[in-house]
């Protein structure tokens, strides 16, 4: 069994998985500070700062960089975030080295490991691109996401070495059915459209709530509002589109909100008289009410930055929430009927 493993492999590889998760959370806030102080392009080479692997004066940028006068402040969110970004790296290139010995032990996530480490790979790739195409929203939307599924990733694996390393009663998972795949499937495009609000600066473009603009339906520019194939070259920095087509955005980000309490909701009604899913989902249905408060405290205020922060924050923890709801689900079924068989034992001796 792995849990009697002479090394001390496992326990570091249970504490990194767990750091891992928790420092991509922060890695991903800061990434939205960046964004929300417009410092995304503060920096605008990549990997280094104006050719150097720190912010440099003000003389020397200007010889490298006329076109862009150097900001300082934004420049060094930049860097941080790079900085705090290849950590993580680091952090997950551990794990996987560590995982090496172990990789032919029954059941071991080494699968699992190596997805983590072709995600960060690519969202390397997807920070380089945000600079390189000049905060193009389908890549920084790409980015946001990728940030989140290295958040599932490193949870998931967490789970999977607890599992590895501790001795459970053995049962099989349950099968995955169509509520867990369209819960899921909502939360992403929910996700999804966040991001696409945010990389086209479209948070704002309604003012009022429930209504929008002092309409409940107002004029939108659906087709050019989410046109994915927009063009390369020109920075979009504040955003390209006009105001009907940022309306849109704005409007299938509210709606998708309203279908994810829809999902969450049945979730609840469906599984709420299992045990071990009741509080999990109940603390899922506070995250969403928070976050759809938030959401709506935006708009009125005028998405000051510690709220739109705090957003970013609800989102995170809707897909904490929900991972650790279907992992729950998925992994209680053998405990339940252990509990249940020795319930019925010990009333059938009394």
């Amino acid at each position: 069994m792995a849990s009697h493993l002479p090394d001390s492999r496992l326990r570091w590889l249970l504490r990194l998985t767990l750091a891992g998760t928790v420092f991509t959370a922060i890695v991903i806030l800061v990434g939205a500070w960046t964004r929300l102080v417009d410092a995304g392009l503060g920096c605008p080479d990549w990997p280094g700062c104006y050719g150097k692997l720190v912010v440099p004066d003000t003389g020397y940028a200007a010889l490298r960089h006329p076109e862009t006068p150097l900001e300082p402040f934004k420049a060094w969110m930049e860097m941080i975030h790079r900085y705090i970004a290849t950590l993580l790296g680091v952090v997950v290139l551990a794990v996987v080295a560590l995982g090496w010995r172990l990789r032919h032990g029954r059941q071991y996530p080494w699968r699992l490991s190596i997805a983590l480490l072709v995600v960060i790979l690519l969202q390397g790739a997807f920070g380089a691109f945000t600079v390189t195409l000049q905060l193009w929203p389908q890549v920084v939307t790409l980015h946001l996401l990728g940030g989140l599924s290295v958040l599932v990733i490193f949870l998931w694996l967490h789970l999977r070495l607890r599992r590895f390393a501790i001795e459970l009663p053995h049962s099989p998972p349950r099968r995955v059915n169509g509520l867990w795949l369209g819960a899921a499937a909502i939360l992403v495009m929910q996700l999804a459209l966040g991001g696409w609000v945010s990389s086209n600066y479209a948070g704002i473009a309604c003012q009022g709530f429930p209504s929008c603009n002092g309409q409940w339906w107002p004029e939108m520019d659906i087709s050019e509002g989410f046109h994915l194939t927009q063009t390369v070259g020109p920075n979009y920095l504040h955003g390209q589109l006009h105001a009907d087509a940022r309306t849109a955005i704005h409007m299938a980000h509210r709606l998708g909100a309203v279908l994810l309490g829809i999902a969450l909701l049945t979730l609840w009604l469906r599984y709420r008289q299992q045990a071990s899913l009741r509080s999990v989902l109940f603390g899922l249905a506070v995250v969403y009410f928070v976050q759809g408060g938030l959401g709506v405290a935006n708009v009125l205020l005028g998405l000051p930055l510690w709220l739109a922060l705090l957003h970013t924050a609800g989102a995170i923890a809707l897909t904490l929430g929900l991972v650790a709801a279907f992992w729950t689900w998925r992994h209680s079924a053998g405990w339940e009927e252990d509990i249940t068989a020795i319930k019925g034992a010990s009333h059938a001796n009394a």
